[in-house]
């Protein structure tokens, strides 16, 4: 019989709800029932596509003896770590600071007043590795609270105190270091290098992430600087992800991470975030070289997303499960929709084609994965591309074939945000109007389903009904940032309208007014033993520079002073933080290129179905300075204050760039915009 969860809005809530555990959702009423019978809560949190949260489920909360003393002794609650980051984030950083590592599933037991006070990540259902079981986790705990139970209520009290104390970090040093400049960035840059991987690119060793907001960095800083440093990490750490098994060679995408240093072994995990990322690092990276290979990557991971992340409403689904059915085994296992055999490559393609395959692919008889089989590596450019093209094409289709990892099909507001960003700009940049289509449809989806009657934002939803989970920073942000991508490319000032109306939320409700710092949760939002505030990338990135970002680029199109201080004002952690550990504050420093180049404010008008202005346009989208902000309309545009007394030149279509309350003297030839809007030049002040 299902338990509690059946009614939830997330698939990873579902795929529990048949377990035997009494789970409850987070919520007050769980702890309330802790309260009442006098019993801890057991935390569990985890997501769709966890393989090891998969295992622990198997193994234990599957189990009916386990689940019957759970249900005896605790209040179990599990929570969807994407659906409440907050939670995730508070309970994570106690398990880090008490073991010094961190992970999913996360395994947390709580005083009913949810304070902490033993933690772990995966326990096995017997002692193995030196680990406790998880049945003797659960005797040991429910031993101390029954014989203990002042010492745990003290120890629950100091870990809360402590956790609260470290809250007050960022809040403190905010603000008092000021924006980053030329010295803190050229100081990130060389940070970096040290950290480089000369030989297989990325960043430090197994395992490899894919470090997208760093990437982002160095393009901007290129742009800005010519940094030949900075281009050639970014470029050949973009080359060995597109070559490595981290990207499927088939149908376009990355997965999460390489558990190696080679970029060989993916963990096969497909996220909606991490492909809205790299989509949009590889189109500025070939809007910066040109580089043929980076412009196909950008296209086959739109194509992926829109293949198959895409929900029926038209919003971009959370993730693809690591796991699918072996048909070899008839068993769920890591990877095996993904790898292949050569005798599997010659069933599909015959003997000679498949020993190209094999040879082109880095397909051996030993393999690179599991039981002999190889994950699929790009080893060298294909000399024919008609046939590699043919080869690519009859393995996709069988591929096609196979059992399909599983969905998570739940829309995250956020991560729809990055996806409306980079599909918006891959649809204007490459000429492809169906993935600028897609990214309107995505963002209506938010404002439809999303977006409260009084402006907030819900965090999820599913199959077009909204959870009811309030947003936090990043959903703000990110949203915002697509939205404002939208502007830029669509010239609908209703975009940049929302956009600013989100802001103004972060500002109200996000903001310290004191320092300047962001807090990853409203004011209003549910008090937990601590309000979760983290300006430091992680998979994505943080809120607290998302905003800055969105904040920057909004003030750029409307001339807010207000905006702007604010973004300066939430830079100031970059200074403090970007020397030290730019790994973990790509994004904040990508900001700050752009601010320190402006940004450039760039106003084409024209009439609509000018072929001029579409010239102008799009010279001014793919410019390389960083963080330019692009308006488009018709002469006495009054709605966007940067198009405002913008005329024609001489009856033609033209293009206005400003930067630091200076503009340029008008053009009308899409080839002198792009050269003005080069990185690293300076604009010449006219008035």
């Amino acid at each position: 019989m299902p338990n509690r969860l059946a009614d939830a809005t997330s698939p990873y809530l579902l795929q529990h709800a048949d377990n035997p555990v009494d789970w409850w959702e987070w919520s007050p009423e769980a702890f309330a029932e802790a309260e009442r019978r006098g019993v801890p809560v057991l935390l569990s949190v985890g997501y769709a596509a966890c393989h090891w949260c998969h295992v622990m489920a198997h193994e234990s909360f599957e189990d009916e003896g386990t689940a019957g003393f759970l249900n005896e002794r605790f209040v179990a609650v599990k929570v969807d770590r994407e659906e409440r980051p907050d939670v995730d984030a508070v309970y994570m950083e106690a398990v880090q600071a008490a073991t010094g590592q961190g992970g999913w599933p996360m395994t947390v037991f709580l005083t009913p007043e949810k304070e902490p006070f033993y933690f772990g990540t995966y326990f096995p259902p017997e002692p193995r590795h030196g680990m406790p079981s998880f049945r003797q986790v659960l005797e040991g705990v429910d031993k101390a609270w029954t014989g203990r139970r002042a010492e745990v209520g003290e120890v629950a009290g100091r870990i809360s105190r402590d956790l609260a104390e470290r809250a007050s970090v960022y809040a403190v040093g905010s603000g008092v270091a000021g924006v980053p400049g030329e010295g803190e960035l050229g100081a990130a840059v060389a940070e970096l290098a040290k950290s480089y991987d000369e030989r297989r690119g990325g960043f430090g060793g197994a395992p490899k992430f894919p470090p997208s907001m760093v990437l982002e960095f160095l393009l901007r800083h290129h742009a800005r600087t010519g940094s030949a440093a900075a281009l050639r990490m970014a470029g050949r750490t973009c080359e060995a992800m597109a070559r490595g098994g981290i990207h499927d060679q088939l149908g376009g995408g990355f997965a999460r991470y390489a558990v190696d240093a080679t970029w060989t072994v993916p963990h096969f995990e497909k996220m909606c975030y991490d492909n809205a990322l790299l989509l949009r690092v590889y189109l500025h990276l070939w809007r910066a070289t040109g580089e043929e290979r980076a412009r196909r990557v950008a296209l086959s991971t739109a194509d992926f997303l829109l293949r198959e992340l895409r929900t029926p409403e038209g919003g971009f689904a959370s993730a693809l499960d690591a796991d699918s059915l072996d048909e070899a085994t008839g068993r769920t296992a890591e990877g095996a929709y993904y790898a292949w055999t050569p005798e599997q490559l010659e069933r599909v393609l015959g003997a000679a084609d498949a020993g190209y395959a094999a040879e082109l692919f880095g397909v051996t008889a030993n393999g690179t994965f599991e039981h002999g089989s190889s994950v699929l590596q790009l080893l060298a450019d294909p000399e024919d591309r008609d046939r590699y093209e043919s080869v690519r094409a009859k393995l996709f289709e069988a591929r096609s074939h196979r059992p399909a990892p599983a969905r998570d099909d739940k829309v995250v507001a956020a991560w729809n945000g990055l996806a409306i960003a980079a599909l918006a700009e891959a649809g204007a940049l490459l000429e492809r109007p169906e993935l600028v289509e897609a990214a309107e449809r995505a963002a209506d989806l938010l404002i439809a389903v999303h977006l409260t009657p009084d402006g907030r934002l819900l965090r999820t939803s599913r199959d077009g009904r909204a959870g009811a989970n309030a947003g936090v920073l990043e959903d703000y942000a990110d949203t915002a940032e697509g939205f404002l991508a939208l502007y830029a490319v669509t010239g609908e000032s209703s975009w940049l309208q929302l956009a600013g109306e989100l802001l103004d939320l972060v500002l109200r409700h996000f903001t310290d007014e004191a320092s300047g710092a962001l807090y990853d949760t409203a004011d209003d939002a549910e008090q937990l033993i601590r309000r979760p505030q983290d300006p430091t990338d992680n998979a994505t990135p943080s809120g607290w520079t998302a905003a800055a970002g969105a904040l920057l680029t909004y003030a750029a199109y409307t001339g807010s002073d207000r905006h702007r201080t604010a973004a300066e004002r939430a830079l100031g952690i970059v200074s403090t933080l970007g020397t030290r550990a730019p790994r973990f504050t790509g994004w904040g420093l990508a900001v700050a290129e752009a601010l320190l180049d402006g940004p450039r404010e760039v106003a084409v008008v024209g009439a609509p179905d000018d072929p001029a202005r579409a010239a102008l346009h799009l010279a001014a989208l793919r410019a390389t300075a960083p963080g330019a902000v692009v308006a488009v309309g018709e002469p006495g545009d009054t709605e966007v204050p940067l198009l405002a007394d913008r005329p024609l030149l001489d009856g033609r279509p033209a293009a206005y760039v400003c930067r630091h309350f200076a503009c340029e003297r008008p053009t009308a030839d899409a080839a002198d915009l792009a050269d003005r809007l080069r990185g690293g030049k300076d604009a010449a002040a006219e008035g």
